[in-house]
């Protein structure tokens, strides 16, 4: 079962202790095609849900990236800078984004878990 948590802006997900691990979904990056750039937050930004937290470009077009809980970003995947195509090949993996120490507990939990979004996404293609 998937610890993974979505918000219907295709953004992930995954709390790892008192850290939440943020990142843009398989089906998002599929629509964007071939990513060519990040822009990561400053680490130490504070950032509310759903604030712009980061910018994702692909041959195709520039894509905001949302926070998808509130809090401080705590780190970031600098690995993507020399590699953007990490998101691509492992969206959900290497190709994280970002970090926050969320404001408050519990925030992910009012987020849609995997079958929840597997059935949103559907419901983008009918």
């Amino acid at each position: 079962m998937s610890t993974l948590r979505f918000t219907k802006d295709h953004e992930w997900v995954r709390i790892e202790g008192d850290v939440a691990v943020c990142g843009i979904t398989d089906y998002a990056q599929k629509a964007l095609g071939d990513v060519v750039y990040v822009e990561l937050p400053a680490v130490g930004k504070q950032v509310k849900q759903g604030d712009q937290a980061a910018v994702v470009e692909s041959v195709k077009a520039a894509s905001e990236v949302y926070a998808p809980v509130a809090g401080e970003v705590v780190g970031v995947n600098d690995n993507l800078s020399g590699e953007p195509a990490k998101v691509n090949a492992a969206p959900t993996g290497d190709g994280w984004f970002f970090k926050i120490k969320p404001a408050s507990a519990g925030q992910a939990d009012g987020l849609m878990d995997e079958a929840a979004y597997q059935d949103y996404v559907k419901g983008l293609a009918s």
